[in-house]
């Protein structure tokens, strides 16, 4: 439930025109919404300053839709990720004006909703052109959450001399993810020029022994620069939720 509809419901109560038994039914009725195959959890709004987000890996385009729409009808806004184009055809069917991005592979709708909420910049930053898919999920997520979002890709290791000719542009991002597959060492140089939190993401992108992933995790676990944490495997939406929480422009223990 938003703010807003949480006050009218709080003022009708005090004005004497809602009576407490009224105000709970319409406070749990408002708090999820039983789908039978889902229970959508429409208090994370208020919890956590933005809606439930549906992974779409593993439901049928069916449920999609039906969550889709339950979190559109509320007036929230719809993030749908590791979404397919038949999960979107089936979004489509239910919820006017939505989105499908086939490289973050995301749907999105009700973006009239999204108010700016971030105090500077997140900086989306790839190691290679294979890690931009990744990436991209990261941008939308952080887009969404009411974030201004720059990006910069292809910059790896394997030619250094483009990330150090991007000195300027690192120092001016308030947050920075970093996405890279491989060995995942652009996370480290990354976190060793700049004062901002660093988030890295290490992608399944690499040849046999990359282990789809795993050795660019444990590369940037293992990271000797100060500042840089590290979300999951191809998680480009971890990423770009953690960054828009530490870019909040509201305080810390504040609901927006």
């Amino acid at each position: 439930m938003a703010d807003r509809k949480l006050q009218q419901l709080l003022s009708r109560f005090k004005r004497g025109t809602l009576s407490e038994e009224q105000l709970l039914q319409s406070l749990s009725t408002h708090m999820y919404e039983s789908l039978g195959f889902a229970t959508v959890d429409h208090h994370r709004q208020v919890r956590h300053g933005f809606p439930e987000v549906i992974f779409s890996e593993g439901k049928t385009p069916a449920q999609v839709a039906g969550i889709a729409r339950a979190i559109v009808r509320r007036g929230d806004v719809l993030l749908a990720t590791r979404a397919s184009r038949q999960h979107y055809a089936a979004v489509r069917k239910v919820v006017s004006r939505v989105r499908y991005n086939p490289v973050a592979r995301t749907i999105t709708g009700n973006e009239g909703a999204v108010k700016p909420n971030g105090e500077g910049t997140i900086l989306v930053v790839t190691a290679g052109t294979s890690d931009i898919p990744v990436a991209a999920e990261a941008v939308e997520t952080a887009t969404l959450m009411g974030n201004r979002v720059d990006t910069l890709f292809d910059v790896g290791v394997a030619g250094i001399h483009r990330i150090l000719m991007q000195s300027r542009k690192l120092g001016e991002a308030s947050v920075i993810i970093v996405v890279a597959g491989m060995e995942g060492a652009l996370a480290s140089v990354v976190g060793g020029m700049v004062r901002v939190p660093v988030i890295a993401v290490p992608t399944s992108v690499g040849y046999g022994a990359s282990f789809r992933g795993v050795s660019a995790l444990l590369g940037m676990l293992n990271s000797c620069s100060a500042g840089v944490t590290v979300v999951n495997i191809d998680n480009g939406f971890g990423a770009g939720y953690a960054a828009s929480l530490m870019n909040r422009r509201t305080r810390r223990g504040s609901v927006r």
